[in-house]
């Protein structure tokens, strides 16, 4: 597997932790769509926010 299609959280393009730029660039997408499909699912009911959490401690940091 490619460095660039791996799962990780980048060093630089942080705004909290990382996830949303690294699910984007792991899914080929812009950081900024990700966030704002993030914000966006915070309306529906779910547990976006402890899926966020799993995610920043799973995701290792490159």
């Amino acid at each position: 597997m490619a460095l660039s299609s791996a799962l990780a959280r980048p060093r630089n393009d942080r705004v909290i932790a990382g996830v949303c730029a690294g699910l984007a660039r792991r899914f080929n997408m812009s950081a900024g769509m990700v966030r704002i499909l993030f914000v966006l699912s915070m309306l529906l009911p779910g547990p976006q926010v402890l899926a966020y959490i799993v995610l920043w401690i799973l995701m290792p940091a490159e």
